[in-house]
């Protein structure tokens, strides 16, 4: 995992190990909000911009990929993500390695990270693997969910109903979202889209920070872009901050200004 724009000493230059990557994400500075958590992003997506192949992101990136996933996953209080990218992609509780959760733990964080779906229609499978685990999701809500599906959930996860900031507000008010998980605690949480839901969090000011790997492929094909919504006005410029490379795939690190 050769760093080309090294936010570490100049001197790392040889390929990271597991443990070093997680360290290096670990290390980055996320300032607290005083009433909400620090919001990362992170997507994978094609050279031409696909989000997915043949519906799943699971296709895109490589070794690689999955190497910088599973140290930025090591990184949050809770992972967020829309209901059809959990659907989609077969969600299961997080998991870590012994040493991911030993190093958690030293930081004053849970072993393993809560997992938050956020959904307004509920239309999740209380059997599917989502619910297996001991370890129970959070589910995000509004008032205007079904309250029988609500109800039928609140069996397997923690049912998180949020009201809206503003009264006439229809589905899941994020912002409001974010200020409930910081008073639960949670003072990092990591989005993993899709895309509609990325496009919300960005509309609203809510991303501080953008994790993007850009696999060494062209698709095609007609797969959303990782941010998906009405034009954004052009103050949303980022800065770059890292730049790691894998086998032609690149691992870029942004904030916002």
């Amino acid at each position: 995992m050769q760093q080309l724009f090294p936010e570490a000493p100049a001197d790392r230059s040889d390929d990271l190990s597991d443990d070093e990557l997680a360290e290096l994400y670990a290390a980055d500075h996320r300032p607290p909000h005083p009433h909400r958590p620090w919001v990362l992003a992170n997507m994978v997506v094609s050279l031409d911009g696909a989000t997915a192949v043949d519906g799943v992101s699971g296709h895109l990136g490589g070794d690689g990929d999955r190497r910088v996933f599973r140290a930025i996953r090591s990184l949050p209080d809770v992972i967020m993500a829309g209901s059809g990218t959990v659907v989609a992609e077969n969600y299961g509780a997080p998991t870590m390695t012994e040493e991911l959760r030993a190093a958690r733990v030293a930081r004053g964080q849970a072993p393993i990270p809560e997992l938050a779906v956020v959904s307004n229609s509920l239309g999740l499978d209380p059997g599917s693997r989502l619910f297996e685990a001991d370890h129970r999701p959070i589910i995000v809500t509004s008032p205007t969910s079904p309250v029988d599906r609500r109800a039928e959930l609140a069996d397997v996860a923690d049912v998180l109903m949020i009201e809206p900031a503003e009264p006439a507000t229809t589905g899941v008010d994020l912002g409001a979202a974010l200020t409930a998980l910081h008073e639960r605690g949670h003072r990092v949480v990591l989005v993993e889209g899709g895309p509609a839901l990325n496009g919300q969090l960005v509309a609203e000011g809510l991303v501080d920070e953008w994790c993007v790997s850009i696999a060494a492929d062209v698709v095609g094909g007609t797969s959303k872009r990782m941010v998906e919504g009405p034009a954004l006005p052009a103050d949303h410029s980022l800065t770059l901050r890292r730049v790691l490379e894998h086998d032609g795939t690149l691992f870029l690190r942004y904030t916002a200004r």
